[in-house]
């Protein structure tokens, strides 16, 4: 469940908590009178299902406030209540597939932002990712995976384009087009550095036996980036969310940026265009599959308001 904590002026404390009134799926609903100061009003408390919020968000929003208070949710990992219970039997559909829009978008939003962290966590994981490379180390490219970030931007351009929201594609575009040319220059020029002191040469480049995925395109790197994408996108809707799911996500976009600019730099040409391709194909097909997932998610929405209309009438 989820607690939702509602700031709103007085003279609509009523209207909101009729909304939450007829909400089944609504448990301990609260009412401190008087105690808002900053906008002043009423505080409006509730334990709500998850299934329920997206529905009561927009009830909010029909009253403005939005604009005139404000509205926050916080996640419950444990609620030891009957009604409780009680409440999220009644509410329709389930909550771990239950995608709460609102908080989507702020999340995305977010962690698609253009920054020096994005920037210095994008970089670092492009060395990581580097150095596994050129010394054959999956587990240095496994740490990679785990730390690059940039699913967060290629997430926001798909929730954007399902949305309609141009704010959010041109965020996330904006981040994805810095971030990684910046990444892939200073992983550049740590290659050379490499160079400098004897670490590297275009020779040892030849025996790499298990690092040529990050580099050979095929019919399966389209498959991977579609998985990645979808796995992502779940990960962000879903209430049962995998903290690692980061290191599908990352398996061919860092990697394949760090390994084209070490091979550029070692004039090996062929094997950096086709980084560079492997890169550019596995953000487009992971963005496609993670808006393909958020369609299935806004269709089957708007099935279950469909149908809850149609009981209610």
């Amino acid at each position: 469940m989820l607690h939702l904590r509602v700031v709103c002026p007085s003279e609509r404390t009523a209207d909101v908590c009729a909304i939450l009134t007829r909400e089944p799926g609504v448990a301990h609903l609260v009412v401190h009178p008087g105690a808002a100061v900053r906008p002043p009003g009423d505080l409006v408390e509730a334990d709500v299902a998850r299934e329920c919020v997206d529905d009561l968000l927009g009830g909010f929003a029909d009253l403005g406030i939005d604009h005139d208070g404000g509205i926050s949710l916080e996640q419950l990992d444990t609620v030891l209540s009957d009604r409780a219970d009680a409440a999220e039997e009644a509410a329709p559909g389930d909550g771990a597939d239950a995608v709460v829009w609102d908080e989507l978008i702020m999340r995305t939003g977010e962690e698609s932002r253009l920054s020096a962290t994005f920037l210095t966590f994008l970089t670092i994981a492009c060395l990581l990712a580097a150095v596994g490379a050129v010394t054959d180390s999956p587990v240095t490219v496994v740490g990679a995976m785990v730390l690059g970030p940039e699913f967060g931007p290629m997430a926001a351009v798909a929730v954007g384009l399902v949305l309609g929201r141009a704010d959010l594609v041109r965020r996330g575009a904006i981040a994805l087009a810095v971030g990684f040319p910046f990444a892939m220059v200073v992983t550049a020029g740590a290659t050379l550095l490499f160079d400098l002191f004897g670490w590297l040469s275009a020779a040892s480049l030849d025996d790499l036996e298990q690092m040529d995925f990050i580099y050979e395109v095929g019919p399966f790197s389209l498959v991977v980036a579609v998985l990645a994408g979808a796995a992502g996108m779940l990960s962000l809707t879903s209430a049962r969310s995998s903290a690692l799911v980061g290191v599908f996500i990352s398996v061919t976009t860092v990697p394949a940026a760090a390994y084209g600019a070490v091979a550029a730099i070692e004039g090996r040409w062929t094997e950096a265009g086709l980084s560079v391709l492997q890169l550019g194909l596995n953000l487009v097909g992971a963005v496609a599959a993670a808006a393909g997932v958020l369609l299935l998610a806004r269709s089957g929405s708007r099935r279950r308001g469909a149908d809850r209309t149609l009981s209610e009438g």
